[in-house]
């Protein structure tokens, strides 16, 4: 096997496991360093140099730093084309695939933090309310097998992870049939449960 030139820093639990789904998709050679959190490890000199702020995840690719999970999964479609996570800027569906690719990051996440920590009040709304949210993705995803199209694609990665947050982790997503029955569907794919099982192993 080629030594891996993607090195991820992850760490148990973060946005990390996003970039790590994608990683296991694309089915190319990487390593994982594995910060621990407990310990500060993200925030000591070693891990500072490599991303000042001290956030996971962090994607090195050779000597090129890329953070933000969003924009590591963006990076590594294009980067490895081979893999056809990446909906082709010359396709009809490019503009549903940054849609649902910026929706989750900007609007989605949002709206469940703001949920979740109780900013959702009638006369403090800053961000979207779940509920709109919900509506917009069951809409979206209504008689469909993925977001984009009939194919699998980098988005699910995205908005798909996203999904599970609200729907399992940061519980406060409406568990609207359309909603749940996509990520049953995710979650059952083999990269997925290859990330399941290196962190039951942590």
């Amino acid at each position: 096997m080629p030594k891996p030139e993607l090195t991820l820093y992850h760490a148990i639990p973060s946005r990390g496991f996003i970039v790590h789904w994608m990683l296991e998709e694309m089915d190319v050679p990487y390593k994982l360093e594995v910060l621990d959190l407990e310990a500060d490890e993200h925030k000591k000199p070693e891990y500072l140099a490599i991303n000042p702020m001290g956030k996971i995840p962090a994607l090195m690719h050779g000597d090129l730093l890329v953070t933000e999970s969003a924009a590591i999964v963006f990076y590594l479609a294009e980067q490895f084309p081979d893999t056809g996570l990446e909906v082709d800027r010359s396709s009809p569906l490019r503009n549903e695939y940054l849609r649902w690719s910026y929706f989750s990051p900007g609007t989605m996440e949002p709206a469940i933090v703001s949920k979740a920590m109780g900013f959702d009040s009638q006369e403090y709304k800053p961000f979207a309310d779940i509920d709109s949210v919900a509506n917009t993705l069951v809409s979206a995803l209504d008689g469909k097998q993925f977001i984009v199209g009939d194919t699998f694609s980098a988005a699910d990665v995205i908005i798909g992870s996203s999904i599970n947050w609200g729907l399992n982790l940061m519980p406060v997503l409406p568990k609207h049939p359309v909603l749940t029955e996509y990520w049953s569907r995710l979650e059952k794919r083999p990269a997925w449960q290859k990330v399941v099982d290196s962190m039951s192993r942590a």
